[in-house]
């Protein structure tokens, strides 16, 4: 077989410091393996390896989210098509083994036959931005309240004099109270606890400012990128910023409000035996997408009229509470994909 008649897919195996590809032709015969660094001279070594082997037909990587990104945005602006690959099962591994070229090759032939593939985020766009600012507060409210945390036990266990001083405030009551302690020079137990309060209570200061100073961004940047979606009834910028997240930042990927739901996790899945049909609420896809759908059900179902007669409607029928949300959350997807699908076209 010529060069030229060979298409080649090239799967790759993605880490922090090397990638580990093997190629394979439209046959699914093996034509080789390489392992190349996570840099911009290692991508162009990957490209140029693959084009010896034949026409490249497509890349098919591991981890595009996180440390299959880089290469993964490089390949695309070359032109290349590039699909994200899941990783194999574990009774798949637990027969053929674990390695990386095994890995790489797994990923090839996935990409060559069509299974389980998956178009990656494009991560170059609003969507990106909002997801890195979410990163980050999350990572402050949840340091924030280990901190209230270390401020309860610090109080509780503290020298009888200054814990019938604090034990009976607030936590917006105790914040200035400790923020004003002076331990002078640290002679004792009663001066170290004074101390570590005032830090804790300035730790928690700096946190709650930087939460503030994210959420003014991350609150800019939804009411620009999606403002149908925002003004919708139950849906703020926390929750706008989760759905935008799931759906990334290129449209192709919302082939279908179906396709969203189940990445949000909100599809119905079939649990029927027997004589008995019925659906079950599906636990997988993106937890934090699904979290939103959620709260916007809930919401509604306290102040929406169309949503408290559908919830009697389906409390009347014998529904219970959980399957009506998940068929509530089902609906709202609907309406948030057509949302989101005009929002990323533009």
């Amino acid at each position: 077989m010529s060069r030229t008649e060979c298409l080649v897919t090239v799967g790759v195996d993605s880490h922090k410091e090397l990638h580990v590809a093997v190629a394979v032709d439209q046959l699914g015969r093996r034509l080789g393996t390489t392992a190349v660094a996570t840099t911009r001279r290692g991508f162009g070594q990957l490209e140029r390896w693959a084009q010896r082997l034949g026409v490249i037909q497509r890349f098919g990587i591991e981890g595009t989210g996180s440390y299959g990104a880089g290469l993964a945005r490089w390949l695309a602006a070359r032109g290349h098509q590039v699909v994200e690959v899941n990783r194999p099962n574990r009774q798949t591994r637990r027969r053929q083994g674990k390695s990386d070229p095994i890995d790489a090759e797994a990923a090839a032939r996935a990409a060559l036959a069509g299974q389980g593939l998956v178009r990656p985020k494009a991560a170059d766009g609003t969507v990106e931005m909002l997801r890195v600012l979410r990163m980050a507060r999350r990572s402050a409210l949840k340091a924030r309240t280990q901190t209230i945390q270390q401020l309860d036990s610090l109080v509780v266990t503290a020298p009888d004099q200054l814990r019938a001083r604090l034990r009976r405030l607030s936590l917006e009551q105790l914040v200035p109270v400790a923020a004003g302690l002076r331990p002078g020079e640290l002679v004792g137990p009663l001066a170290a606890t004074k101390l570590a309060l005032r830090e804790l209570v300035r730790r928690h200061q700096a946190l709650s400012a930087e939460v503030v100073r994210l959420d003014q961004q991350i609150t800019r940047l939804t009411a620009t990128a999606a403002p149908r979606l925002l003004a919708r009834g139950g849906v703020g910028p926390q929750v706008t910023t989760a759905l935008l997240i799931a759906a990334g930042d290129n449209p192709g990927r919302l082939r279908s409000d179906a396709a969203f739901s189940m990445l949000c996790g909100a599809a119905p899945i079939p649990a029927s035996s027997g004589k008995v049909v019925r659906h079950r609420l599906n636990r997988g896809g993106d937890r934090q997408a699904s979290s939103a759908l959620w709260t916007i059900a809930v919401c509604r179902m306290s102040y929406d009229p169309r949503t408290i007669a559908y919830v009697r409607r389906r409390t009347q029928e014998g529904k219970s509470k959980r399957e009506i949300i998940r068929c509530l959350k089902r609906y709202i997807a609907r309406e948030v994909h057509r949302d989101l699908k005009a929002a990323l076209v533009t």
